[in-house]
């Protein structure tokens, strides 16, 4: 299809960008030095969010220990999904939805953008409520007035942080989720059982393990991942005194290979956690019989009498914690995807007086989110069809990733190498497979 003209918005190398808030620039930097280090380190924390973590623990909690596979089976496929969307950024100069926008039919950009909002907006309320479930653990205050507040401190951070505020704010926030190895530590596990469970897949064909196993990938690999980190790599573009111009070919070996090796840890911080999130659960609430958790916090509480006070505490901890990261991901990724859809400015190196509809859809958005804690919708239920949602929409996603990344239209000569070819592909086929398998399912 045609190319269409460049979105409004992005700026070209004759029309250069404007200056990000709150932070000095200098020479534009050169080489690998233009991307700052711990990008897709948000990205992985943000993977665990509130409601990923009580999908992790309740994996754990019904099957213990032998699902424990799962997170090093992740590992890879979280490595290819979040590498070519840095790459699609880094090269391409846009975020994933102008690249659609541009090269793919609307009947393939709109039922994408509906997707995405919906599963966006629903996990982003839910994590609202779990955040505040899990502060209520820690703070005698009613979980109203808590969902309240962690909204205006989301927002005021979206609305009038710089990009390079949100950054490094998240970066520490992502330490917190370290907290949940010191949980599954006082967890007491029984380590056979983890050495069995880790190197052996136990698999089911059954629809209660296939509806978790699909929102283990619906939540580890995100399509709101995607649209994260293609549009973080063109925010650090401009930040460090680059045009994200559309069709950017001046990417460096360096800075890919840069971008590759900080995929691999921030993915692998992302797996370790997952991986002791089920085994904290799998190890107490499994032999224990409590079988059933719908959300994190239910987790954290059923930890304290099993493993002590202290591992409920850390749990609760890292809920409250990478939910402040997490939420303002979806609701900036949904909101990143609205604008580009139709061609609105956007970035947060802008100010909301110079991209109102932009910030405007974010505000919207986190509202929208935060007022399903209030009109009877039912977090938990939204939350599994969230995840579903999620699950079902990232294997498009992911195809659409790799046809662009092998597309020299948008990448240039910076197309996949086979290595890279070969685990995409792979991750594609699998996230088809569990979701093919969890419809079959509902039509048995």
């Amino acid at each position: 299809m045609a190319a269409r003209h460049p979105l409004p918005g992005h700026y070209t190398a004759q029309s250069p960008p404007a200056r990000p808030r709150l932070e000095k620039r200098s020479k534009p930097e050169s080489g690998g030095a233009r991307r700052s280090v711990g990008l897709s380190l948000i990205t992985g924390a943000a993977d665990n969010d509130p409601s990923a973590i009580g999908t992790y623990a309740a994996a754990g909690a019904r099957f213990g220990p032998s699902f424990l596979w799962a997170a090093p089976v992740a590992f890879p496929m979280m490595i290819a999904v979040v590498y070519l969307s840095s790459k699609l950024g880094l090269v391409g100069g846009e975020g994933l939805f102008a690249k659609i926008r541009t090269h793919y039919s609307r009947w393939i950009l709109y039922p994408a953008l509906i997707g995405v909002l919906i599963s966006n907006t629903i996990e982003a309320g839910a994590d609202l409520g779990g955040m505040a479930a899990a502060l209520g653990l820690l703070i005698p205050v009613r979980t109203e007035w808590l969902v309240v507040g962690t909204t205006f401190v989301i927002l005021t951070l979206q609305c009038l942080g710089s990009y390079t505020l949100i950054r490094n704010t998240f970066r520490w926030l992502a330490l917190a989720l370290l907290a949940y190895i010191g949980s599954a530590a006082l967890a007491r596990p029984d380590w056979a059982a983890v050495l069995k469970g880790t190197l052996i897949p136990a698999i089911h064909f059954n629809r209660e393990f296939l509806q978790l196993l699909v929102a283990v990938i619906g939540t580890s690999l995100s399509a709101y991942l995607y649209t994260w980190q293609s549009n973080m790599e063109v925010e650090e573009a401009i930040a460090h005194g680059h045009a994200g111009a559309p069709g950017r070919r001046d990417v460096t070996d360096r800075e890919l290979r840069r971008a590759r090796w900080d995929t691999i840890a921030g993915m692998l911080f992302a797996s370790i956690v997952m991986y002791f999130i089920i085994l904290s659960t799998g190890s107490t609430l499994f032999p224990a019989g409590k079988t059933e958790i719908s959300t994190a916090a239910e987790a954290a509480q059923a930890l304290r009498p099993l493993a002590g006070d202290a591992a409920g505490l850390l749990f609760a901890i890292g809920v409250v914690a990478v939910g402040f990261l997490a939420v303002p991901v979806m609701t900036i990724g949904a909101a990143y995807d609205l604008a580009q859809t139709f061609g609105w400015k956007n970035g947060l190196y802008a100010k909301p007086s110079e991209a109102k509809k932009f910030y405007a859809a974010i505000f919207a958005i986190t509202l929208a989110g935060m007022s399903m804690n209030f009109f009877g919708i039912n977090p938990i239920k939204a939350l599994i069809w969230a995840g579903i949602v999620q699950g079902l929409l990232t294997p498009p996603l992911m195809l659409l990733i790799m046809l662009m990344t092998n597309n020299k239209a948008i990448v240039g000569g910076r197309v996949n190498s086979r290595a890279m070819n070969v685990l995409g592909w792979i991750t594609t086929i699998a996230t088809f497979a569990a979701s093919i398998g969890l419809l079959i399912t509902w039509i048995a």
